[in-house]
């Protein structure tokens, strides 16, 4: 069930800042954390699921499957990449409905050309406008709870230009979406350009090494953005710290620690050994069946 508090958020004057999640272990870590929403990236899932490039690759069985454990997992309020709904507008009833299903509170639909590509990387196409504006109809009209939000992403500002992007944005927030995602604004005053063009609750998407530049919340909230997610944060944070850690193995034979690593009683906890523990000492101690 969506979580209506991510709704109530948009209209608090402050920006939602949302970690990029993509298995079990990122999303547990940030759901302790207090964040007010977690953002399953796409980029990222497919990665640490099929070890393949964010590239239309993942079909919607693949993704329903991870998005569902991850909100089984967590309480806080999930906003899900859904790529451009895997199909037509039939797909996106039934993607709609599964990510609402699975217990999504926010679904992320793209008017790419399938196969979609990663947002900061080139040669993306996007389909009619048109086209966009139908799959949002749909979307919107799919939902069982208004508290289940359409998030409306596109991809227009590299190929055709920030005033394309704009004009997509408003169009897409006339046809019912509930939050606008210009994807990939290369300036400061392109962000500030859509925050005063957009009359809609907008999504910021800063991604480290990315095309657009990294703003604080505060910052943002002034330009007139309500979500800042941070999809690739994780999965860089991981990649640099297992780089690091098998390199020390590579070349000394051990494991030192000089690789800042969790604690390994706290990640027990954190995966919840503590509860087979309880449940053994209950049930299969010597003590349990005198």
């Amino acid at each position: 069930m969506a979580d209506p508090a991510l709704k109530a958020a948009l209209n608090t004057g402050k920006v939602i800042v949302a970690p990029g999640v993509y298995d079990l272990i990122s999303a547990l870590i940030a759901d302790r954390m207090g964040f007010r929403a977690l953002y399953v990236t796409g980029y990222g899932t497919v990665a640490s699921y099929l070890g393949l490039p964010d590239a239309g690759l993942a079909t919607y069985t693949d993704m329903l499957a991870r998005v569902s454990q991850i909100a089984t997992m967590t309480k806080t309020p999930i906003i899900a990449d859904a790529d451009t709904g895997y199909g037509g507008l039939i797909n996106i009833r039934h993607t709609v409905r599964g990510y609402e299903a699975a217990g999504v509170t926010a679904i992320q639909l793209e008017d790419q050309v399938a196969p979609k590509k990663c947002g900061h990387t080139p040669f993306r196409e996007v389909v009619p406008i048109e086209e966009m504006v139908q799959k949002i109809r749909v979307a919107s009209d799919s939902r069982s709870s208004e508290d289940f939000l359409i998030v409306a992403r596109t991809d227009a500002r590299t190929g055709y230009g920030i005033d394309e992007a704009i004009r997509r944005g408003q169009a897409y927030a006339a046809a019912g979406a509930d939050v606008i995602f210009i994807e990939s604004p290369e300036t400061e005053e392109e962000l500030e350009l859509i925050g005063a063009k957009i009359d809609a609750p907008l999504l910021a998407n800063m991604v480290n090494g990315g095309k657009t530049p990294l703003l604080p919340a505060n910052k943002l909230a002034a330009l007139g953005f309500q979500i800042s997610i941070f999809p690739a944060t994780g999965f860089l944070a991981t990649g640099a710290a297992l780089q690091s850690a098998y390199a020390e193995l590579r070349d000394h034979g051990i494991s030192t620690g000089d690789t800042p690593m969790h604690d390994f009683p706290e990640f027990h906890r954190l995966m919840g050994f503590e509860d087979i523990w309880a449940f053994e000492k209950k049930y299969l101690s010597p003590e349990s069946v005198k």
